[in-house]
């Protein structure tokens, strides 16, 4: 019988936003969870998040923006998976994100946005749930 490998989840920090400890804390709890993640480091651009998660064959990339860039960012990497033919990819993001710049962030593309004090059972959840299921369909 064939193991299956975990899901693999890349926890990202674009532009110029040096506040890493909610994309570590994200980062553990879904190790923890049993995921593998891989941590891109701060100030990435779009398109080496992408990258990162074709060449790592990611499920999913968490995008954490606490700089206010957030309608800017997101939806370039949104931009980029579409380009570079990864969109099945689930991308979902987090940081402080005003409620009407997260339903539109949504309608771009974004799968969901957690803000501060979501808890982490939720975003576990959501990852294993909407990563699975992009896992079932691409194998």
């Amino acid at each position: 019988m064939e193991k299956k490998r975990p899901l693999r989840v890349i926890v990202a920090k674009a532009g110029l936003d040096g506040h890493d400890r909610g994309a570590k804390v994200i980062a553990r709890a879904l190790r923890d969870a049993g995921m593998e993640v891989i941590y891109t480091g701060l100030f990435q651009t779009p398109e080496q998040i992408v990258n990162t998660a074709i060449q790592e064959d990611a499920d999913g990339i968490g995008l954490s923006i606490l700089s206010g860039a957030h309608m800017t960012l997101f939806p370039l990497v949104v931009e980029q998976l579409k380009e570079k033919g990864a969109g099945d990819i689930v991308f979902f993001g987090g940081g402080t994100i005003p409620p009407d710049d997260a339903v539109e962030l949504k309608r771009l593309g974004v799968r969901e946005i957690f803000t501060p004090g979501a808890p982490l059972s939720d975003i576990i959840k959501f990852i294993e749930r909407e990563c699975g299921k992009r896992r079932e369909l691409v194998g």
